[in-house]
């Protein structure tokens, strides 16, 4: 799931909106999953807003506290992130953004990241 928001809005702001966005998930037995069990943040996301919020929701919390955590501690989860963010940046068109209108750039987008799931399953398939 990707999401486009302005440049000056921070991240954290939009953190309540993309965890209830979250499609339902199957899994071998039972009830699609609605929710995420954990969620995994940096710093930026240190508000207490935000760990009531995910607690009401049943959702695990695991995000760096400032002026108590190193930022090393989430290294392997912050990875993911880094690395599917080079791969959007392939898509030279988004690493810089021409389209003036937001709809054009969600669709190219969306289609990078159709491309990036396409080329993954190719590869294991």
């Amino acid at each position: 799931m990707v999401r486009l928001s302005g440049a000056n809005v921070h991240d954290s702001r939009m953190l309540q909106s993309l965890v209830q966005a979250l499609p339902a998930v199957a899994g071998l037995s039972g009830r699609p999953r609605k929710r995420p069990g954990k969620l995994h943040a940096d710093k930026g996301y240190d508000f207490p807003c935000h760990r009531q919020w995910l607690r009401q929701r049943g959702i695990g919390v695991r995000i760096a506290r400032r002026g108590v955590e190193s930022r090393e501690r989430l290294g392997r989860w912050r990875w993911v992130v880094e690395r599917t963010l080079g791969w959007l940046h392939r898509f030279r068109r988004l690493r810089i953004r021409y389209e003036r209108r937001a709809d054009i750039h969600q669709g190219f987008l969306s289609l990078a990241c159709t491309l990036i799931c396409l080329r993954y399953v190719d590869k294991f398939c």
